[in-house]
């Protein structure tokens, strides 16, 4: 990306550390490879997937069959694509939306892959009830939980819509873990499911943002977007430097 290390003109090795930025100036070339933001469709795809499912552990529908109706679409949806949306955000160099989107389009395709087990008969409809498979999910959530806690924290940096989508979605899989983990408890499964719910629903909301400012390139719905602060620990940079990342030219996120 950046060429010509020593001053051809000169004979002599390039400036470091700052001292001429008109020379570095001169001698950058920039590629850039530029993708529209991933969360568009890790967001759309999770707001699907969860939608349904937390639909369902709410009561607002179906009974103990309709995961064999709702995983197919949850595990491509909320799975595959969702989990593409996290390797394409490596590219966009934002390290929150790649590790979120990861994490949970893994949770969906393993949800996805445990219903097609059971939808083939490998294991017994009847299984999925048992206190062993409840808490079972109950320990996946537990990590889900931690994982996305601390995704929710690193968000407040990036917007306020996409926090509430984590700590929505944080506290409703601390709830869900309770109630697999700790004898068995409806209300409580059905409480999580609500604030799972409204996950999906702000998850949505943000999606929709994303994807309305990037074809009109102007803010159409409001996300919070937090301004930086100058702090003590902020180190000068050169103006030949990009704020985020020290590198020019290469924008940092979505």
């Amino acid at each position: 990306m950046t060429q010509a290390p020593t001053d051809v003109s000169r004979g002599a090795p390039a400036p470091v550390d700052g001292q001429d930025t008109e020379f570095w100036r001169s001698h950058t070339q920039i590629s850039l490879q530029p993708v529209a933001a991933p969360s568009i469709l890790g967001l759309y795809g999770f707001a699907a997937a969860t939608f349904m499912v937390a639909g369902n552990l709410a009561g607002l529908y179906g009974n103990r069959l309709t995961p064999l109706v709702l995983f197919p679409l949850a595990a491509i949806a909320g799975g595959l694509a969702q989990f593409l949306a996290g390797m394409w955000s490596y590219r966009a160099r934002d390290g929150v939306a790649t590790a979120m989107h990861g994490i949970w389009g893994s949770f969906w395709l393993a949800y996805g892959l445990f219903w097609f087990l059971v939808a083939v008969r490998a294991f017994p409809l009847a299984f999925t009830s048992t206190r062993l498979v409840q808490l079972g999910f109950g320990y996946w959530f537990i990590v889900l939980g931690a994982i996305t806690w601390v995704g929710a924290i690193a968000a407040l940096a990036k917007n306020i819509a996409l926090s509430l989508v984590l700590f929505t979605l944080a506290a409703g899989a601390t709830i869900l873990a309770l109630a697999w983990v700790v004898p068995y408890s409806l209300g409580v499964q059905q409480a999580a499911g609500w604030v799972i719910l409204a996950s999906a629903v702000i998850a949505f909301y943000t999606a929709s943002a994303l994807m309305l400012e990037g074809s009109f390139r102007v803010p159409l719905l409001p996300v919070g977007h937090l301004g930086r602060r100058a702090g003590p620990r902020r180190m000068h940079l050169q103006p030949i430097q990009y704020e985020l990342g020290g590198e020019p030219g290469v924008k940092a996120g979505q």
